[in-house]
């Protein structure tokens, strides 16, 4: 009985051993640069967008649901008077309108278009994801920042956190009577001067590592967008053309398509993306424009008679960047 007990003893230091190397194995495959405590997932700056890998059909499948049926897109402007700390910011109507513009311009052309390919799989059925949706809404919130909750180098004294993100989002959503869902995306577009953080610890912020991000949270889930005001130096491939003579507004509106084909195809972070460096569909082509035939060459995007300069998509079919798909 002493030896069968001892025997049973070193069996179960053998599976706790085994099962704590498989928790690192996989806590490892999970890990990305593009991450932040698995919710988020970031927009690099153009100095830290890699290179599109040359490995082909590079976009696996983790088995996680996508934005399948089409999704309506929210916005909320959040431009208060001041910022945190005393400074001025705003917020034109054009850039508003451009925003607007393209969110609901987005489904029903060639961007979306290239998503149909990506698919979700539950028990035996596959559903493709259809090009179709539309934009939804806006809300203008005039209200003061929160006490700044971090530390942005690139906008000291005026800075954000995720949880304040989402806790602006809920608030909105709770003024207009709206619901989450794995067919809705909210972007929060926040005022000039203002930055974020991912947290307290300031150790991923607006302007320095990430443009934006896309993330999830909640039980309905709420998937949404932090949208920071545009920066030229840290967001925009230098002499990109500005369609909408909004250089600002064109840079987001490239980082708002980013965003949205990213949260379709890997709404809550474990369907459609790159295991090798945890890339999704937007960061493979960051900053990547193609061929600008609209509007004099300063467009690469015609859609509803309004032009766009958008990046492109990483279209598996072709193992390339692709303005239209598959």
């Amino acid at each position: 009985m002493k030896s069968q007990l001892c025997s049973l003893s070193k069996l179960a230091v053998l599976v706790g051993l085994m099962i704590l190397v498989l928790h690192v194995t996989v806590s490892a495959q999970e890990a990305s640069p593009r991450t932040e405590g698995n919710d988020i997932h970031i927009y690099p700056t153009f100095t830290t967008a890699r290179t599109l890998p040359a490995a082909a059909g590079v976009l696996t499948y983790q088995g996680g649901p996508v934005m399948q049926s089409g999704v309506s897109t929210y916005a909320i402007f959040w431009v208060p008077a001041k910022l945190q700390n005393g400074g001025a910011t705003g917020m034109t109507a054009h850039y508003q309108a451009v925003l607007k513009n393209v969110l609901g311009d987005y489904s029903g052309h060639g961007l979306d278009n290239n998503n149909t390919q990506y698919y979700q799989i539950v028990g035996t059925v596959t559903s493709y994801i259809q090009n179709k949706g539309g934009f939804a809404g806006s809300y203008i919130d005039t209200t003061a920042y929160p006490a700044t909750g971090c530390s942005d180098s690139a906008t000291p004294g005026n800075c954000i956190t995720d949880a304040q993100v989402q806790a602006e989002i809920t608030k909105v959503m709770g003024i207009k009577g709206w619901t989450g869902g794995l067919n809705k995306m909210f972007f929060l577009f926040t005022s000039s001067g203002e930055g974020s953080c991912f947290d307290s610890t300031s150790t991923s912020c607006a302007y320095t590592q990430y443009c934006a991000y896309h993330g999830f949270y909640g039980a309905g889930p709420t998937i949404y967008g932090n949208m920071p005001f545009g920066n030229l130096s840290a967001c925009q491939a230098p002499g990109t053309p500005s369609p909408n003579g909004d250089a600002l507004a064109d840079a987001v509106a490239s980082t708002t398509t980013h965003e949205l084909t990213e949260a379709i195809t890997d709404p809550e972070l474990d369907a459609w993306y790159d295991t090798t460096n945890g890339e999704e569909i937007g960061d493979l082509c960051a900053y990547n424009y193609g061929t600008n035939t609209w509007d004099s060459a300063k467009a690469n995007e015609m859609w509803n008679g309004r032009f766009y300069e958008l990046q492109q998509e990483y279209d598996n079919h072709k193992s390339a960047c692709a303005q239209l798909g598959p």
